[in-house]
C-alpha cells in the first residue's frame, strides 16, 4: 500500500506539463486557464502547508478546486465550452448534527458546477437531493482506514496486491484482497463474506476463493483468511477472466491480461489498486479526487462559516476527532499533489 508519496515529484510533473499540455488544453483560453489554475493549485498547496489545522482546509480545498479546472481544461470528453467550470456543484447542510452525520449533497448531473463536471470527466457519480453523510465519504479514502469516526460498521477501500497477480496454471484471476474487517472475519462464514462485498460491486464477482482445509466441509468450507496483527485481514479470492483472454501458454491467460483485468475492476490510487465500496445513493464507486473533493469542501465550510464549531473539532485536548483531522489534512498536502497529476493523465487519453 501507499507510503509517504513524492508531493515534489508530482509538481515536477505537473510544472513540465505546462510547457506541453496534454489532450484538448493544448492551445486557447483552455491552456492559459490550464497553466494559470495549476500555478495557483501549487501555490494554495504551499500556503496550506505553512499554516495549521485552523485554516488549513481553506487553502487545500481550493488547491485542489483550481486543479479541477485544469483537469477539466485538459480532458478529452470535453468540447466547445463544456470544460468551463461554474459555482462549487457541491453543498453541506446538517452542521447542527455530529461530525459524522454533516450532509453532502450535489448539484444535477449536467450541470457546469466544479464537483459535477469534475466527476463526468472522472467518470464518478454525482448524488444530488438524497444527502451522504460524511463519515461514509470519509471512510472511502484509504488514509483514513486507521481513523475511523465512530463505531459503526465500516465499508472502506480494499487494497489488492497486483505483485500477487502472476502468472498461474489455470484460467482464473487469483489476487489477495487486504483489509477485510474484523466483523467478517470473526464471523467466519460464506454468507458474512458474501453478504459483506455486495457493497463492491465488482469484487462479489467472484468466482471462488481458498478456503479452510476442512475436507469435510467441502464446497462449504469457511474462507481462510489471513489476520492482521494490527486488525482486519485478507483473502485470496478468484474471477473469471474475461472472453477472449488465454493467450499463454497452454492456454491460459498471461499475467499482462490477468493484471489488466484487474485494474479495470478497481480504482487507483496513486499507484495502488483498491475495491471501492459503493456507498447509497450512489450507483457507482466514487473517485479518490472526488472523495477527497467532498471530504475538503465539508470541511473547509465548517472552517469557513461554523468557526467556533471547528476550533473544537481541532481542539486535541478535547475531541477525539481532532488527531484524524490533522492527519487527513497532512496526507492531503502530500497525495493530492500524485491523485491529481494521474487524474489529469486519466482524462487526457
Amino acid at each position: 500500500m501507499y507510503s509517504d508519496l513524492d508531493a515534489d515529484g508530482a509538481w515536477e510533473r505537473l510544472r513540465a506539463s505546462r510547457s506541453d499540455p496534454p489532450a484538448r488544453a493544448t492551445t486557447g483560453f483552455r491552456r492559459k486557464t490550464y497553466s494559470a489554475a495549476l500555478e495557483q493549485a501549487q501555490q494554495l498547496f504551499q500556503a496550506a502547508a505553512a499554516v495549521g489545522p485552523a485554516t488549513r482546509p481553506i487553502q487545500v480545498f481550493y488547491g485542489l478546486s483550481q486543479a479541477g479546472r485544469a483537469i477539466a481544461a485538459a480532458a478529452s470528453c470535453l468540447d466547445g465550452n463544456d470544460w468551463r467550470l461554474e459555482s462549487h456543484g457541491i453543498k453541506t447542510t446538517g452542521f447542527h448534527r455530529s461530525f459524522s452525520d454533516i450532509e453532502i449533497r450535489t448539484d444535477a448531473p449536467g450541470a457546469k458546477g466544479s464537483f459535477v463536471k469534475v466527476s463526468e470527466v472522472l467518470d464518478s457519480p454525482v448524488w444530488e437531493k438524497d444527502p451522504v453523510r460524511l463519515e461514509d465519504v470519509w471512510d472511502l479514502l484509504p488514509t483514513n482506514l486507521r481513523y475511523p469516526l465512530t463505531t459503526r460498521d465500516r465499508f472502506t477501500p480494499m487494497y489488492v496486491d497486483e505483485v500477487s497477480v502472476g502468472t498461474h496454471e489455470h484460467s482464473l484471476l487469483s489476487v489477495h484482497v487486504c483489509n477485510i474487517p474484523d466483523r467478517v472475519i470473526d464471523a467466519g462464514t460464506r454468507k458474512a463474506l458474501s453478504d459483506f462485498l455486495t457493497t463492491y460491486p465488482t469484487a462479489a464477482q467472484y468466482e471462488s476463493y481458498v478456503t479452510t482445509h476442512a475436507l469435510s466441509l467441502g464446497p462449504e468450507a469457511p474462507p481462510d483468511y489471513r489476520r492482521y496483527d494490527h486488525g482486519g485481514g485478507e483473502l485470496t479470492i478468484n474471477w473469471q477472466m474475461p472472453q477472449g483472454a488465454g493467450t499463454g501458454f497452454g492456454g491460459n491467460a498471461t499475467g499482462a491480461e490477468r493484471l489488466a483485468h484487474l485494474r479495470a475492476m478497481t480504482r487507483g490510487y496513486a499507484g495502488d489498486r483498491y475495491f471501492l465500496p459503493v456507498v447509497a445513493p450512489m450507483k457507482r464507486e466514487l473517485h479518490p479526487v472526488t472523495a477527497w473533493w467532498a471530504v475538503l469542501y465539508t470541511l473547509s465550510m465548517l472552517a469557513r462559516y461554523q468557526p467556533a464549531e471547528w476550533v473544537k473539532l481541532i481542539s486535541v485536548d478535547d475531541n477525539p476527532h481532532a488527531v484524524p483531522i490533522e492527519r487527513l489534512l497532512e496526507r492531503a498536502i502530500n497525495h493530492l499533489p500524485v491523485l491529481i497529476a494521474d487524474a489529469i493523465t486519466e482524462v487526457s487519453t
